[in-house]
């Protein structure tokens, strides 16, 4: 058999699994996961070695009708990796039926389908019922003309080999495009980053999650310790009343925010960690082109 290798990315309506799918697939957490609508900001990969292939898949952030500049980007980001990958997983959850948006985003790709296949994937089947399901294949069938339609759960493993077997299928032959072991090419900064976004994002409501961004100012080895690392991050807000609300009372949310992130970053690191954890206002930096470049959402 030749080796295949490429690039596959999961596309979608937010907060439809496609992060937790990705995560199963590469058998290791590389992206962010939140019951938050438009957790995932940027093209995050994710590789999966075969002894046969590997695939790189990217995840992207959820399709939607942009209501700011940061959403504009995003949305630009996702559709322009659509055009650079060997194949394309349309994620639609069998929990929920299919909606407006799932009937666009179908018709956008319908005009890739000559150069691109196209996979339709049924997620969350472990939140649905057999007749749900059942029911699900077949409207995911009617909403468009698929190579494949692949039922997985990322939670219970349900299909996964299933189908990452069929998106390798769609792969051209070619050597491995990164070095046996790599799970990601996303840098370690940048992946402490997003846990202590997740961290943050766990437990707030209304508008705050889309306020918020992460940057890590410095991170390394402190002198003469070559088991702690010290992190120093800053949180960024856009108003001081969402302020209040990530440090809560007497700070206690704060803190909570950050033996949380610890912990995970730890996990990551594979060392101990000291987390210097400061929160500030950037005013309407979703809106502002300066702040967006400063945080790193460039055009």
């Amino acid at each position: 058999m030749e080796f295949r290798s490429g690039f596959a990315c999961f596309v979608g309506r937010p907060n439809v699994g496609k992060s937790t799918l990705m995560n199963a697939l590469v058998g290791s957490k590389v992206a962010i996961t939140s019951s938050k609508p438009q957790t995932t900001r940027r093209a995050i990969r994710g590789i999966v070695h075969r002894p046969d292939a590997q695939l790189v898949i990217v995840d992207t952030p959820g399709l939607h009708r942009p209501r700011t500049l940061l959403g504009e980007r995003l949305d630009s980001l996702a559709r322009s990796t659509l055009t650079e990958v060997d194949v394309i997983g349309f994620c639609l959850p069998a929990t929920e039926r299919i909606g407006p948006g799932d009937t666009y985003l179908a018709n956008e790709l319908a005009g890739l389908a000559a150069k691109t296949p196209l996979v339709a994937i049924v997620t969350k089947t472990d939140q649905a019922s057999p007749a749900q399901i059942t029911g699900q294949l077949a409207a995911v069938a009617d909403l468009g003309e698929w190579a494949d339609i692949v039922p997985v759960s990322a939670v219970a493993g349900f299909q996964l080999g299933v189908l990452t077997d069929v998106l390798v299928s769609h792969l051209p032959p070619g050597r491995a495009l990164y070095p046996d072991g790599e799970l990601t090419d996303e840098p370690e900064q940048q992946l402490v980053a997003e846990l202590i976004r997740e961290a943050v994002l766990e437990g707030v409501r209304d508008e705050l999650p889309h306020s918020i961004a992460v940057v890590v100012d410095e991170m390394g080895p402190r002198e003469g310790r070559a088991d702690l690392i010290d992190v120093h991050a800053v949180m960024y807000v856009e108003r001081p009343s969402q302020k209040a609300i990530v440090i809560g009372a007497k700070g206690a949310r704060l803190k909570e925010v950050g033996s949380r992130a610890r912990q995970q970053i730890e996990a990551l690191l594979g060392t101990k960690v000291y987390l210097d954890l400061r929160i500030k206002v950037a005013k309407d930096w979703q809106r502002d082109p300066k702040q967006l470049r400063r945080l790193g959402f460039y055009d």
